[in-house]
């Protein structure tokens, strides 16, 4: 039994930890960590949690937490958890950070698309990007992990098979993703009240989103060069999930067998990144409250590109779910442990 802190457990994907690692046979949680609900008890910011969760939420003392649990979770703003992060925590406790403070290793792209200093350089080396299906071995090793953003996360599982085995123009790329409201935190914004966003779907982050990095940083590694992508998501009136469509150019001509022998030979064996069947386009509705990802593809021989598409739960395998599956394999718990919910339909 492992001892858990979280810090931003009042946000979408704290509470989404919380229910989680409620499931989760080798866990306790004994840190609620909330700046704006100090002293509040949990389950009365959130009422599924009544005679559930009784304990009260308590401050980002990061500190202090670090000498009472064995891992931290910071589900919390950009630039929070470098400015608390240090060598002497480091030394007594793991930390998975859902933000994306360690998530870019170039410090001056960070700063450009975040907009803000970074507090701690001397860690983004050493932090290992937690995308399971293709970081594994080093996620086992690891004291810091930087849980992957939720469009990066689907984008990078649709598209990864093909750009390692070289079928795919990196430079070719182009991802349309879309986004339920919850992938916006749970902060008072007028663009994601009910009457904003009901009835309406539109592009946001046109040509600026702060996962484009992301995304093209990890995709150059499978690669094996930079590349420029362009990346365009849009806010549709729903409360949970992620869909991307991709688009890019082959480099030679493939049958359908062949593209689906190289999903097979990365995802054959993955429990939660699903390839359809033949025909099937994935859809947010059978992923939704899951830690699964349903990818397939598309080959569109009269242009010689290729369509990949995902669906996810953004806060699932997008932030919390992912983070979970981090946390098991950095214990060497069962890698699926506290994840095997079945999708809600409807």
């Amino acid at each position: 039994m492992i001892k858990v802190g979280i810090i931003g457990s009042t946000g979408y994907a704290g509470n989404e930890l919380v229910r989680l690692l409620l499931q989760h046979k080798d866990t306790e949680i004994v840190w609620y960590g909330s700046r704006s609900y100090i002293d509040k008890k949990y389950y009365e910011v959130f009422r599924n949690m009544f005679q559930i969760v009784d304990d009260k939420c308590l401050d980002d003392n990061m500190e202090k937490l670090a000498e009472e649990v064995d891992v931290i979770f910071t589900a919390t703003p950009q630039g929070l958890c470098a400015s608390l992060v240090n060598e002497d925590i480091l030394n007594k406790v793991k930390i998975i950070d859902l933000s994306a403070d360690f998530r870019i290793k170039d410090v001056t792209t960070y700063e450009k698309w975040y907009g803000i200093e970074h507090k701690a350089p001397q860690f983004i080396d050493e932090a290992v990007y937690g995308l399971c299906e293709i970081n594994r071995d080093q996620i086992k090793k690891a004291r810091l992990i930087a849980n992957p953003g939720c469009y990066p996360t689907c984008t990078q599982l649709a598209i990864y098979p093909l750009l390692k085995e070289g079928l795919l123009d990196p430079q070719s790329i182009i991802v349309d993703a879309k986004s339920g409201t919850s992938g916006a935190g749970r902060g008072a914004k007028v663009n994601n009240l009910y009457c904003e966003v009901n009835e309406n779907i539109k592009a946001y982050g046109v040509t600026t989103h702060r996962h484009t990095p992301e995304i093209e940083e990890q995709l150059g590694y499978a690669a094996g060069e930079e590349l420029q992508l362009i990346f365009i998501p849009h806010l549709v009136p729903m409360n949970r999930g992620i869909l991307i469509t991709a688009y890019g150019n082959l480099k030679e001509k493939v049958t359908y067998e062949q593209v689906k022998a190289i999903y097979d030979k990365y995802y054959a064996n993955e429990t939660f990144v699903r390839v359809l069947d033949r025909g099937e386009t994935p859809e947010t509705r059978w992923v939704e409250g899951s830690n699964y990802v349903d990818v397939n593809f598309a080959i569109d021989e009269r242009t010689n590109r290729i369509i990949m598409m995902g669906a996810m739960d953004n806060l699932v395998k997008g932030a919390a779910g992912q983070a979970v599956q981090n946390m098991n394999l950095m214990f060497g718990f069962d890698e699926t442990e506290g994840l095997m919910q079945v999708s809600m339909f409807p």
